[in-house]
């Protein structure tokens, strides 16, 4: 049996980027474990059948959140559409992102010397693991501030931490999730909400055709990591399970690296 500390049953969670890998992960997890969960994603193809098979297995109502989180209309609607469904938002976990293996610049021996990135792409990855999160943050602040109770749990990244090649803009916006996590702890833990931030390393969710890249990935790992190639999506679960419980009450603006060793 466990902790008292650790039960989240009757707690609500709202998981952007729930539809793959770390996201995916911890919906399933802090269900299991009791909480109602909304997972959005930007299409109904990865989320509305998970929601459908998380509720079946916990018996917890999940439901699927669509839309596009990068955009501060959209993140302001899916927390509206949490609150009209659970009356209330006990846990954000901000985990959508993505990367790009792209040089700002193109380097001289590279396929494009000399050529800047674009400004999509610039803004593509910058948006889509950073700005998410402080648009959700916001939409979440004012419900959280008025009841003077939550949890905004960041998933960044150990390239937020080490820095990595060929992720200048990954690491960046990663990084400034970490600063984010920090800055915003001091300023709502006052207000009995707590602000932490997980920084994976690899954590593969094999989807068609990735087959290939992911045992290339796990061949380069057995050279680096310590504890083994890759995490498994339920052990990202675990950890937010404990930021999203009262047993985490005493932490805050920590950001805890969960990557087997990779940044040692």
């Amino acid at each position: 049996m466990l902790p008292a500390e650790y039960e989240i049953t009757g707690k609500t969670v709202f998981v952007t980027g729930a539809g793959r890998v770390i996201g995916k992960g911890i919906a399933r997890v802090l269900a299991e474990a009791g909480a109602d969960v909304a997972i959005d994603a930007l299409t109904p193809t990865y989320v509305t059948e998970l929601a459908k098979e998380i509720a079946d297995e916990t018996g917890r109502q999940v439901i699927p959140i669509i839309g596009d989180v990068t955009k501060a209309d959209s993140a302001n609607a899916a927390v509206q559409e949490v609150l009209a469904a659970f009356s209330k938002l006990d846990v954000l976990v901000n985990a959508l992102g993505d990367s790009l293996k792209e040089s700002l610049v193109g380097l001289p021996d590279g396929d494009r010397p000399g050529q800047p990135i674009s400004d999509e792409d610039l803004m593509f990855i910058l948006d889509i693991n950073l700005s998410e999160a402080l648009y959700c943050t916001r939409a979440a602040g004012p419900h959280m501030l008025e009841r003077r109770s939550g949890k905004v749990i960041n998933i960044s990244s150990w390239t937020g931490i080490q820095g990595g090649g060929n992720l200048v803009l990954y690491t960046a916006a990663k990084a400034g999730l970490v600063g984010f996590t920090r800055a915003q702890a001091l300023e709502w833990t006052p207000y009995g909400i707590q602000v932490s931030s997980i920084a994976p390393g690899l954590f593969p969710d094999i989807m068609t055709g990735e087959q290939e890249r992911f045992d290339e990935m796990t061949a380069r790992a057995r050279q680096t990591v310590p504890v083994g190639p890759h995490g498994e999506l339920r052990e990202a679960g675990l950890l937010a399970l404990y930021l999203a419980s009262s047993a985490s009450d005493y932490m805050t603006g920590q950001t805890l690296m969960l990557d087997g060793g990779l940044g040692l």
